[in-house]
């Protein structure tokens, strides 16, 4: 809204004696502003904030994806797979396009994950990693294991060392438990030890090797913390991920004479499973102190919230707290939870339908989402995106950012179909054989 102020250097009028002095258009416009403040409460849109159409490119048949501020599509061509880079700064334009290998265990047609870290791209496809350069789409190097990001500028990648002559024949359909190598290859026996390695980003050369017996199971810490995760079978091993150095250790007990089955990494805290024993130990990712143990209850129909600590079945979901294991909130459905924008989204499980928005801490509900229809693929720490249709045709975007559960209006985007994705900047979505680009960001 724009508020006018009046030329006080304006000669008067002769009708001046029928018309109220400028001093007084002044109050009233000010006044005016305030109400209209009071009214929107605060709902104008901030400067830096724009709904402007890009323009569009022609569409792939993979998923859309963006990552540092640019679109990535796959393209088929005979037997060769190519990835083109787009720039969306102003009209997408097409900065390179490169041949990106092909992993004979996935083929021709799997997905391709694109992610930016440490000056580079990360390709990954399957169990396979392809190291680009971001600014030529030239191929610096290639890795046969999944790789984890880190950071310093190191990568993590993990192979299990088998003992010769275990490999499982598949031909034969024999019983009995299998273990799968980084490559997929079944065998009878679980690996003599895992090595884990640090791979310079730059040029896949490796910094160092963590190595220790069995399987183990790699997260690396969140918020560019410098150090991953290793649980093995009787420790958890907090090691820098720039050097291999071993910053601390911590002994993982035996419950009811098991040992841990599964860990995972939730907001700072590992989590390790026994599941022979139905129990479950939280330990601080950072000191490695046991935080806590709870017992572990196995339904048919478990409660469904990733990113979230939480228990229940279909009549409740019980929301923990991470650091205590203690019952934070409930529920009283089986919806689907998830952590979006500093809030936890309840969404309908039947028909994915976005419910409201929580309070990640109590559960209170903070916005109702009636009447959108449906969430737009984003990163989900950073934005909430959603969508609804538009009575005039089209669909309308809106957006929830952290420290403000409100919905704000984006804009309306000419397109019938719901097959969008978006970032920090942009929005884009399919639109038969295009994909369509719009900026609500300036």
């Amino acid at each position: 809204m724009t508020v006018i102020e009046l030329d006080l250097d304006t000669p008067l009028d002769p009708d001046a004696a029928r018309t109220p002095p400028p001093w007084r258009y002044r109050r009233l416009g000010l006044l005016l502003t305030l109400v209209l403040l009071a009214v929107l409460g605060g709902a104008a849109t901030p400067s830096g904030w724009a709904w402007r159409y890009l323009g569009d490119l022609p569409a792939t048949e993979a998923r859309i994806q963006l990552a540092g501020g640019r679109l990535f599509t796959v393209e088929r061509s005979g037997g060769r797979r190519l990835l083109h880079a787009w720039s969306l700064r102003a009209t997408p334009e097409r900065l390179w396009t490169t041949e990106v290998p092909i992993d004979p265990e996935v083929g021709m047609f799997g997905p391709l994950q694109v992610t930016g870290i440490g000056g580079v791209l990360l390709v990954g496809e399957g169990r396979e990693t392809t190291v680009l350069d971001p600014g030529t789409g030239r191929v610096r190097w290639t890795a046969p294991q999944r790789m984890l990001t880190g950071s310093g500028g190191t990568g993590v990648t993990t192979e299990a060392i088998f003992r010769p002559g275990t490999l499982y024949d598949q031909d034969s359909g024999d019983p009995g438990r299998l273990y799968f190598s980084a490559d997929a290859q079944p065998h009878t026996e679980p690996p003599l030890r895992t090595e884990v390695r640090g791979l310079d980003l730059a040029t896949g050369e490796r910094r160092w090797t963590f190595e220790r017996p069995g399987s183990v199971i790699v997260e690396p810490l969140p918020d560019g913390d410098p150090a991953v995760l290793i649980t093995s079978s009787d420790r958890l091993s907090l090691v820098d991920a720039r050097t291999g150095e071993l910053l601390r250790e911590a002994a993982l007990p035996r419950l009811d004479g098991s040992g841990p089955g599964s860990a995972s990494l939730l907001a700072g805290v590992a989590l390790v499973d026994y599941q022979e024993a139905g129990k479950q130990v939280g330990y601080d990712a950072r000191t490695l102190d046991r935080l806590w143990t709870r017992d572990l209850a196995y339904t048919l129909d478990p409660a469904d919230c990733p990113g979230l600590l939480c228990t229940g079945d279909r009549d409740e979901t019980l929301v923990l707290d991470p650091r205590t294991g203690k019952p934070g909130w409930r529920l009283p459905a089986a919806d689907y939870l998830s952590p979006r924008a500093g809030y936890v989204l309840w969404t309908e499980a039947s028909s994915g339908t976005p419910l409201r928005l929580v309070d990640a801490r109590t559960g209170e509900p903070r916005t109702d989402l009636a009447g959108w229809g449906q969430e737009v693929t984003a990163p989900p720490e950073r934005m909430l995106v959603l969508l609804r249709g538009n009575r005039g045709g089209g669909q309308v975007f809106g957006a929830v950012l952290p420290g403000d559960p409100r919905v704000r209006t984006l804009g309306v985007a000419d397109v019938e179909g719901r097959d969008c994705a978006a970032d920090d900047w942009h929005i884009v979505c399919r639109d038969g054989a295009r994909l369509r680009v719009w900026a609500y960001r300036e």
